[in-house]
């Protein structure tokens, strides 16, 4: 037995030996194998969450998303340990139009189906963003620095067979947080419609820019507003989607206006647009509204009730220049509702409302109790039961304009000033030149072809008060009014002054740039009443200055702003005279009376008469206006003025006897008396030459050859003269006497007071003896006007 036993012992220890060998081998090899597995499954990872999967992966994903209706452009496919695979720098396009991009989203996690994946078949189950931000493309927008962006934006989006469901999307875009759910149908036989055009895509695009343009300038001090939006419908008839929106916000600041408690609701639905509501309140009062419009027809319908700050409303929007005059005390009060089709290109409306402000301003003019009821369809305007007061003064106003026929009836006791916004340039600074210490009370029925007052028809009545005009008051005025042609008529005016009335017709033309009077009768200052016809002729009349107004009687055409048609005859009767600067001096006209002939730089004085220092003196003148040209052209005939008066006036002569008679015809420059041009004949009778300074030393000489001659009166003086630089020159003085006569020739220099004379006696009677020394009998003149040398011219 032993020696069988033993080999047996020694087989079965080797067996066990080969067994364990084969087991630690194939443990080794698993282990190594899974390590290499592992090791590969993380190096894999690795790269793919580095590097991310090839084109062909990013391709269809690209060409899954496009079966659900999403064109995209995938810039890296990573794979997240937690978050699966996802997409990153995905650029969305329209789906009609490729070109067209929409949006650019930072990364969007993918909801794989990896069993369907591998058979081909439809594997996109879900996507899933968190705090994605997606940037809008407005190039515009881009350039000034504000590129619009919809941030933290969180979405969850599922795919089940033709559907596309969101269950819940959020983000922060423009300041307002948006929320949107619902689904849509998408059918696998789903044809698009046409992709957009060019043009269509531009504008669409304009008005969103627009729009974010406008979502920026808000500013929101409390909670952001919200946008909650649900949504259902067929992808393939968008149209007849179903939408339901409502935005809130508790304050929504814009510059200085701010917005609380606004409250939207709308619901698109049977491609009818229903706005619900929308209100909001600001510091005075709450705005509300309610609209509807349908898709199909183009037909709308709204209703809508303020009593908000109008004016800082208007101004934060751009439209503040509808209300830049007028400034509120009180919130306006405005019922509107209408109707309209938007089916065309020029949207079709028609509106009627009432509006009601209990205080406010126009033009710095204070006004209450405003009303007025009115309607508009685009072509047609009403205005009926305006009224507003101003202190003890009303206006009402009634208001039709329609093509081709525009009518307003005006009856009105307040500031004209109010309609200054509505008139012409040239009718708000004609207006603006008056002054009212109480308005006027006007009286106007309005006709004509458009709303434009150069085309306007009209008449009316005005009564004035107190008023002032281009700074010259009057106590009151009447007068009938009647517009046209781009001119106001008025008839039958009566102005009353403490001085005097004025009354006549006449007619500013603004379209013309004349004013026209016809039989014009005043006994008003002439200097202050011409102010009203035009301000340039004040300088024409200003230098004749009337003791008492003188009755005026004027008739033509003036022409302003450069006109050169002026024809302007006046005809004047001073009795009670008037003063007048001539050469320096004043001359005291008695009374006087002419006819004025005005045209284009020209002044004609016709048939003037006048009393002068006890005699008559006729007349005229032709006085130049033009700029830079004073000449002047003048002739005058005095008969029997009193010769001391005229000498005292002008040279102190206080001895001087006689009367004066004569003719002058003269020209020249202005007031420069140097530049006076002129020739006449003069004659004094009935005086003392001998009186007159500058010929008084030689009654001492004639006493000292013949006794008592130096005494004699000379009776009677003549002369030709000639004026010319300030001189007086004459060839043929002659002073005849009693007992002698004297005959001169010279210069007498009035303004330089100098004098240049010779004279030569002839006696008669006992001096007649001396005749073969007359030429012993010439003396010589000169020095002073006053203090002359008078010595013989012989020794």
């Amino acid at each position: 037995m032993p020696p069988v036993l033993e080999p047996l012992s020694t087989s079965a220890t080797a067996q066990d030996r080969q067994s364990t060998f084969a087991r630690r081998f194939l443990i080794t090899f698993a282990r190594f194998t899974a390590l290499l597995a592992v090791s590969a499954l993380l190096g894999g990872g690795w790269y793919l969450a580095r590097k991310g999967f090839g084109r062909q992966w990013r391709l269809l994903v690209v060409e899954e998303l496009r079966k659900h209706g999403v064109e995209a452009k995938i810039g890296h496919l990573t794979l997240d340990p937690f978050r699966g695979l996802v997409a990153q720098d995905v650029r969305i396009y329209d789906y009609k139009n490729r070109d067209n991009r929409i949006a650019l989203i930072n990364e969007i996690s993918l909801d794989i189906n990896y069993a369907a994946l591998i058979h081909h078949q439809p594997f996109l189950n879900a996507i899933d963003l968190r705090d994605a931000q997606l940037a809008l493309p407005l190039p515009g927008m881009r350039a000034k620095g504000t590129k619009p962006q919809l941030k933290h934006f969180h979405a969850h989006i599922y795919f089940p067979p033709e559907q596309i469901y969101v269950s819940e999307a959020e983000g922060l875009f423009c300041g307002i947080r948006l929320s949107a759910s619902g689904q849509l149908i998408k059918r696998e036989d789903y044809k698009p419609s046409p992709p957009l055009s060019d043009e269509e895509w531009q504008k669409r695009l304009s008005i969103f820019q627009r729009v974010v343009a406008e979502l920026q300038k808000f500013s929101f001090p409390a909670e952001h507003p919200s946008l909650q939006i649900k949504f259902s419908g067929d992808v393939a008839e968008m149209e007849n989607a179903r939408l339901e929106m409502t935005l809130r916000g508790e304050r929504v600041q814009r510059d200085q206006y701010e917005v609380r408690d606004l409250l939207a609701t709308a619901e698109f639905a049977d491609q009818r647009l229903s706005v619900n509501q929308f209100e909001w309140k600001d510091a005075s009062g709450i705005f509300s509204a309610r609209a509807n419009w349908s898709r199909a027809s183009g037909d709308a319908s709204f209703q809508a009730r303020s009593n908000i700050q109008l004016k800082s409303f208007l101004e934060v929007f751009g439209f503040g220049q509808l209300v830049a005059d007028a400034s509120f005390v009180t919130a306006p009060n405005i019922e509107i509702s209408g109707t309209g089709n938007f089916s065309e290109a020029r949207p079709k409306l028609k509106i009627v409302g009432h509006a009601a402000i209990a205080n406010f301003s126009y033009h710095m003019v204070p006004l209450t109790d405003f009303s007025a009821d009115f309607s508009w369809d685009g072509e047609h305007t009403l205005v009926r039961d305006l009224r507003v007061q101003q202190e003890n003064g009303q206006l009402k106003a009634d208001l039709f304009d329609a093509p081709n026929d525009f009518r307003l009836k005006i009856d009105s006791t307040i500031s004209p000033i109010v309609v200054k916004n509505f008139i012409s340039p040239e009718m708000q600074k004609f207006l603006g030149e008056w002054e009212w210490q109480r308005p006027p009370a006007l009286h106007l029925e309005i006709r004509g072809p458009e709303h434009k007052p150069e085309t306007w028809r009209g008449d009316g009545t005005l009564a004035l008060e107190r008023t002032r005009f281009r700074g010259v008051w009057m106590n009151n005025a009447t007068s009938n009014i009647h517009f046209g042609d781009g001119a106001v008529t008025y008839d039958n005016f009566r102005v009353n002054r403490d001085e005097g009335t004025g009354s006549g017709n006449f007619t500013y033309d603004f379209k013309n740039h004349e004013v026209r009077i016809s039989n014009v009768k005043s006994s008003l200052n002439p200097p202050e009443a011409v102010l009203w016809v035009d301000p340039d002729l004040f300088k024409i009349v200003a230098p004749y200055k009337f003791r008492q107004p003188p009755n005026v009687i004027a008739n033509g055409v003036y022409q302003f702003a450069g006109g050169k048609n002026t024809q302007l005859d006046i005809n004047v009767d001073g009795a009670r005279g008037m003063d007048y600067v001539f050469l320096g001096k004043t001359l005291p006209f008695d009374r006087v009376a002419a006819k004025l002939i005005l045209t284009k730089d020209r002044l004609q004085i016709v048939d003037l008469k006048s009393g002068l220092f006890g005699g008559d003196m006729r007349g005229g003148a032709d006085i130049s206006l033009a700029r830079n040209d004073p000449h002047y052209h003048a002739n005058i005939t005095a008969d029997r003025l009193d010769f001391p008066r005229l000498t005292d006036l002008y040279y102190n002569f206080k001895t001087a006897q006689g009367q004066l008679s004569g003719t002058y015809d003269f020209t020249g420059l202005g007031s420069d008396a140097r530049s006076m041009r002129g020739k006449g004949k003069l004659e004094v009778t009935n005086g003392d030459v001998f009186a007159i300074p500058i010929f008084g030393p030689l009654s001492g000489i004639l006493s000292s050859i013949l006794p008592g001659t130096g005494y004699s009166i000379g009776r009677k003086a003549t002369a030709s003269v000639q004026i010319k630089d300030g001189r007086i020159h004459t060839d043929d003085f002659e002073v005849a006497g009693k007992l002698f006569s004297m005959l001169g020739h010279g210069d007498v220099h009035f303004l330089d007071d100098k004098l240049d004379f010779e004279v030569r006696m002839n006696m008669n009677g006992p001096g007649i003896l001396l005749a073969p020394m007359y030429k012993l009998f010439e003396y010589v003149g000169e020095g002073s006007l006053k203090k002359p040398d008078w010595h013989p011219k012989r020794f």
